[in-house]
């Protein structure tokens, strides 16, 4: 990271986020980590991408802090249900992986909040409990955003698989909806072009 470089602090991600979590903090750290350990700037372009194997609300904070995001083309998600997330500089061709430790991370701070937690989901929580709730949670932000990041994930230099620069498609028109659609992403039915949507699914099962 430069010298110049500025971290984001974490209103910034809970800004963007909507709300303040164990979560989000969670994901600011990774960022946070991964700015200084790949000497990188926040991404204005391309030169910093983020793999996340979740859509959970950590991906919100790295996207606030790191500068990556799916619309610039350097935030890739792959659906695998994991609090793991890849870091990789284009400028140094170096990477990191920060995968979250199996302890649950919540449960080990405060064990007595997951009580709390299950009324407040089921809406069953009383006001004093719910009062509670929201004063454990904000000790557990505040504990995760000063723990050392070896606490909180496992991290891994890892080979760099450098991922093609996101690409401008021409958009051709679908022949069903009328509607645009990225070429690389249409189908062809009856020797048209049509959307995905209007070229149904084939099984045999």
């Amino acid at each position: 990271m430069s010298s110049m470089t500025q971290i984001k602090p974490f209103s910034d991600a809970v800004a963007f986020h909507g709300h303040s979590c164990p979560g989000l903090a969670l994901g600011y750290r990774a960022a946070e980590y991964a700015l200084c350990a790949l000497s990188a700037d926040r991404a204005e372009d391309e030169d910093l991408v983020a793999i996340v194997e979740n859509d959970a609300c950590g991906v919100d904070a790295i996207q606030s802090v790191a500068g990556c995001s799916a619309g610039k083309g350097n935030l890739i998600f792959r659906d695998f249900g994991k609090h793991a997330y890849t870091f990789i500089c284009r400028q140094s061709n170096r990477a990191i992986r920060l995968v979250q430790r199996p302890e649950p991370v919540i449960e080990r701070l405060d064990p007595a909040v997951s009580a709390i937690r299950s009324r407040m989901m089921a809406g069953t929580a009383t006001s004093e409990e719910q009062t509670e709730f929201h004063a454990r949670q904000a000790a557990i932000i505040q504990k995760i955003l000063a723990m050392p990041i070896e606490e909180l994930f496992i991290v891994q230099d890892v080979k760099p698989d450098v991922p093609e620069r996101a690409r401008i498609f021409l958009s051709v028109q679908c022949a069903r909806c009328g509607e645009m659609v990225a070429e690389h992403r249409a189908r062809v039915s009856d020797g048209k072009f049509v959307c995905i949507p209007c070229a149904g699914e084939y099984h045999r099962h």
